[in-house]
């Protein structure tokens, strides 16, 4: 029999200047199933020892959150194999898989694209601000899947 836990949080996740990322506040709870890789490890390690009703500040380092940038994840590429059309610094790719990182267009020449593979978050200290909402028992199929299905067990894909 499995004791594994999911685990709802709500979050809101600032930089170290203290700007706003990410919150999760005017929506639902973030879910997510111990253990299962959903969400970054420094958080996890925290989260897994709170319980319902916790509210907690979590300094995140960028090696326990999105890693450190790393150079060589930044490619220059010919712009022709790239899709048509107007590309711009700040311009997002998604690979077709869906498995590799997104690449952020970081400048444009007339004949090449230089795109950069890290995370967004990459290199960046991170601190959550989080209440935990709900702490339950994985269901079957959610052990079977891998990972959370949210408050009603449900997926959200």
């Amino acid at each position: 029999m499995s004791h594994t836990r999911v685990i709802g949080f709500h979050y809101t996740l600032t930089d170290p200047q203290g700007k706003t990322i990410d919150s999760s506040t005017d929506g639902d709870p973030m879910y997510f199933m111990e253990g299962s890789g959903q969400i970054i490890p420094g958080l996890e390690a925290v989260l897994i020892t709170l319980k319902k009703g916790d509210k907690k500040k979590i300094d995140v380092v960028a090696e326990n959150a999105y890693g450190e940038r790393e150079e060589e994840n930044v490619i220059e590429v010919p712009r022709d194999q790239l899709p048509k059309g107007d590309i711009k610094a700040g311009d997002v790719f998604h690979s077709r898989d869906g498995h590799s990182p997104p690449l952020t267009v970081v400048s444009t020449t007339d004949t090449h694209v230089t795109l950069d593979a890290n995370h967004p978050l990459a290199g960046i200290d991170l601190t959550f601000d989080v209440e935990i909402m709900d702490v339950r028992m994985a269901t079957q199929e959610e052990m079977e899947h891998g990972h959370a299905h949210g408050p009603q067990g449900h997926s959200h894909h």
